[in-house]
């Protein structure tokens, strides 16, 4: 019985994260994306393929330990100890050329920097004077 790729591949949204760590990583076209423990890497490659029309050419996952916390059930109760959820995400790169829109950039043609903003707004001011 021969498998499906449509049938393989559950509806999941995908989102790539948008960390200072992930914003350095894209100079390298690798996208961080938080994924469920139980996808591997072609499932994880078809559906970002999928999702943003994009050629995959590499995938690392990592799977991040949970932390402890300690939680109390009342005040002369004894605290115990209990882990958050393991969390796993995927280092997809991509291949040249091919890029996937993370952060809202401002699409001017002409870029300012803060002191030309600063300059302008000055000149305004002693306009309006």
């Amino acid at each position: 019985m021969a498998k499906n790729d449509n049938t393989n591949i559950q509806l999941h949204l995908i989102e790539p994260r948008a960390t200072e760590k992930s914003y350095l990583e894209q100079t390298n076209r690798i996208y961080v994306f938080p994924v469920k423990r139980t996808m591997g890497k072609q499932e994880i490659a078809r559906m970002v393929e999928k999702e943003f029309n994009v050629t995959v050419t590499n995938v690392r996952t990592l799977i991040r330990n949970g932390k402890k916390t300690k939680f109390s059930k009342g005040k002369h109760a004894y605290p115990g100890i209990t882990h958050r959820q393991d969390k796993k995400f995927a280092y997809v790169r991509l291949k040249k050329g091919d890029s996937i829109k993370v952060f809202d950039e401002p699409e001017d043609d002409k870029k300012t920097s803060a002191k030309e903003a600063k300059k302008a707004d000055k000149n305004a001011g002693k306009e309006n004077k």
